[in-house]
């Protein structure tokens, strides 16, 4: 059976990408690299839902991927994420495996598997390391697909478990503890499978992207959260800042904290009732 396992880094403008997440090192497949590009990338792409409360739909093809995230300066949810920093590891010559999770975030109740991910190898090392940089609130930097891999990185805390039916879990720490944040197997995903979740999320009404604005801007220092009206800003192991906004402020937070600008048409509609 032949599968289509590309993520079309070839059709990548490589510098235009390396250029908007402020990336100017080594263009080879080596952990560190890997490392620094995860960070560069999670610290300049904002997270948003915005396109699906505009009324626009999101295609996951590489140049709509490029067009936004990088040419307009754009963010965008997983399935963005994942695959336009795919696209750019395959350019660069790393091994990568496409994988699903279940977003849980301590719920204890089964939910469909609509959080992208990788599995990525580099050349100097042999271990199997898990980026994910399209949920919003980080990791900083790759985390050894290890059981028991505990890392703390500038305060941002994770932790990856496996369990006895090779399922894993990513738990992160905040203010309150260990929360669990998403579960997943490495069973390989293709652009596929990742077209389907992505019409799921960005469609069905029980979504939390297709009801209110919902964007994230996550850094070393801190993390930013619009749900709807309701600004909050996350600092590493220490405690929440929670305000209420206007709805006609949300264009301005969205630009100024956040990195993402609309134009005018755009920032009406979002506001409008």
């Amino acid at each position: 059976m032949r599968h289509d396992d590309s993520w079309h880094g070839e059709d990548l403008d490589l510098d235009a990408y390396l250029a908007r997440i402020g990336y100017d090192g080594e263009r080879a497949p080596t952990t560190a690299a890997l490392f620094a590009l995860q960070r560069a990338h999670v610290t300049t792409v904002p997270f948003e839902n915005l396109e699906i409360l505009l009324g626009r739909p999101i295609p996951l093809d590489l140049p709509s991927l490029q067009q936004k995230l990088v040419g307009e300066r754009r963010g965008g949810y997983c399935y963005e994420h994942t695959l336009l920093f795919a696209a750019a590891l395959e350019r660069l010559g790393f091994g990568l495996t496409g994988v699903h999770g279940r977003v849980s975030l301590g719920a204890d109740t089964l939910r469909p598997a609509t959080h992208a991910l990788l599995r990525v190898t580099t050349s100097d090392d042999d271990r199997g390391w898990l980026c994910d940089v399209g949920f919003g609130s980080g990791p900083l930097e790759p985390i050894e697909l290890r059981p028991g891999t505990k890392v703390d990185q500038d305060g941002w805390q994770f932790h990856l478990e496996r369990s006895g039916n090779d399922v894993w879990t990513l738990n992160q720490a905040n203010a309150n503890g260990w929360i669990d944040r998403h579960s997943f197997t490495l069973n390989p995903q293709y652009t596929v499978d990742y077209v389907v979740g992505n019409h799921y999320v960005s469609t069905h009404p029980r979504s939390p992207f297709t009801a209110r604005p919902y964007a994230q801007r996550f850094t070393a220092e801190s993390h930013h959260v619009l749900d709807g009206t309701t600004w909050t800003t996350n600092l590493p192991g220490g405690p929440s800042e929670v305000r209420e906004v206007e709805r006609a402020e949300i264009p301005r937070l969205l630009a100024e904290t956040f990195g993402i600008v609309l134009n005018e048409e755009d920032a009406a509609r979002l506001i409008a009732d």
